[in-house]
């Protein structure tokens, strides 16, 4: 058993920064969609933004950068409400600038060398990483994500040679299979901002089709799922694909990954808000036959806890370590386990590993690659920890009584149980 901080190298995130482009009018979606701006369409309950922003940050981008026009208030809005922890910049165009102008504008507020350039109203679940390493691999000054498709006259083709190097952008043709773009892009910001005017411009047409032939641009080709919400069909469409799966317990196995919040969930929370000290670690109801039965059904178990009494000088990480070698040790005594515990000490709300951002949760996939957010439950008693999940893909299960008040139709919440003891007899249940 390893217990970690979220303090250990990230090397395997490459680029950490994207902008967001949510700045259109979408008039192709006016009739089904009035008075707001495209990538603010609901969405199967959400708006479609959502979706985008989740899939960045199981992506591992740590930073958002959101160029905004049309309506540009309803948007900030909206994240303030939804997205409150995340780390973020918003841009506003003083003027429709078009696609480069509000790459450009944006790219001030880049921090790193790199970064991602995505649509608000696209989701590619490509995989962002892979496509990042091989942008540095090729050494490129543009990689463009490159969808595979059978019939591409609503997009046009893109055709790369054999090193993935662009070599030609064709015009839409009715029936035709090739490679789309797919609207996803590592850009180089030095580069991008010397080879671009600084009025408005389009993006494709004046930076990627006028430079193909003289800068390094790559195609990185993925065919995970792609949609487009900017025709009414594929708006409808995308009712049906993003619709939240239900919760099954009865399909647990051993594949499964079981995520739990400490405090309580596993021990009883005390009056000042921090377990300080061995002596005041108290279990909660059953929480030790709790854990034996869960142990059984699930692959891995592993702590996420947010620890900021360390920060505040509180207690030291030692007496945390002390802490979490006597829980384990009670733990395995009584017949359960926890596989790895990750913990952060920030303060900052937007640090990327304190929940609900999932820095903790990439954490956990870097060192057990086999994890499947899909195939994951996070349990936990703040409402914090089921924004933490639906961050990363997993299914929730709200514990507790007090304090916590959601609605039967809370799109943050699967299950809600009294403990952990209640959780543990439901997911057992639905197995036997």
């Amino acid at each position: 058993m390893v217990i970690s901080s979220v303090s250990s190298s990230k090397k395997s995130i490459l680029v950490k920064e994207a902008i967001i482009l949510a700045g259109g009018l979408g008039t192709r979606l006016r009739d089904a969609v009035p008075d707001l701006p495209k990538c603010m369409a609901p969405v199967a309950g959400q708006p479609f933004l959502a979706y985008v922003i989740r899939h960045l940050l199981q992506q591992g981008i740590e930073r958002f950068i959101f160029s905004l026009g049309y309506k540009h208030e309803v948007i900030s809005a909206w994240l303030d409400t939804t997205f409150p922890t995340l780390n973020r910049k918003v841009i506003i165009e003083p003027e429709p600038m078009g696609t480069g102008g509000a790459v450009r504008i944006a790219c001030d507020a880049v921090e790193g060398d790199a970064v991602f350039i995505v649509n608000g109203d696209t989701l590619f679940r490509a995989d962002l990483q892979a496509m990042a390493l091989f942008h540095q691999t090729k050494n490129a000054d543009c990689t463009m994500a490159l969808r595979p498709m059978r019939d591409t006259s609503r997009y046009g083709i893109v055709t790369i040679d054999e090193h993935r190097q662009i070599t030609r952008f064709e015009e839409k043709k009715q029936g035709s299979a090739g490679l789309i773009n797919g609207g996803i892009y590592v850009l180089q910001k030095k580069t991008f901002l010397e080879k671009t005017p600084q009025d408005k411009f389009s993006f494709e047409r004046e930076f990627l089709e006028e430079h193909f032939n003289h800068l390094h641009f790559c195609g990185f080709i993925a065919e995970d799922y792609f949609i487009d919400i900017g025709i009414p069909e594929d708006f409808e469409r995308a009712q049906y694909d993003l619709v939240r799966k239900a919760f099954l317990p009865e399909t647990i196995d051993d594949h499964w990954t079981l995520f739990l919040d400490r405090d309580g969930v596993i021990n009883v929370n005390n009056d000042h808000g921090y377990i300080l000290k061995r002596s005041e670690f108290v279990f909660t109801h059953k929480a030790l036959d709790a854990l034996k039965a869960l142990s059984k059904l699930f692959g891995r178990i592993i702590v996420v806890t947010n620890q900021r009494g360390i920060s505040k000088g509180l207690m030291t990480e030692a007496e945390l370590h002390d802490i979490h070698e006597v829980m384990k040790a009670e733990i395995a005594s009584a017949g359960g386990r926890i596989d790895d515990i990750f913990y952060c000490t920030a303060m900052d709300d937007r640090h990327p590993d304190r929940k609900p951002n999932p820095g903790m949760a990439l954490q956990a996939k870097r060192r057990y690659p086999e994890i499947d957010f899909t195939c994951s439950v996070m349990v936990g008693d703040k409402l914090s920890d089921m924004e933490w999940g639906r961050n990363i893909g997993a299914h929730t299960v709200l514990v507790g009584k007090a304090g916590v008040t959601v609605a039967p139709d809370d799109y943050r919440v699967d299950l809600k149980c009294s403990n952990l003891w209640e959780v543990a007899q439901l997911l057992t249940q639905a197995e036997s």
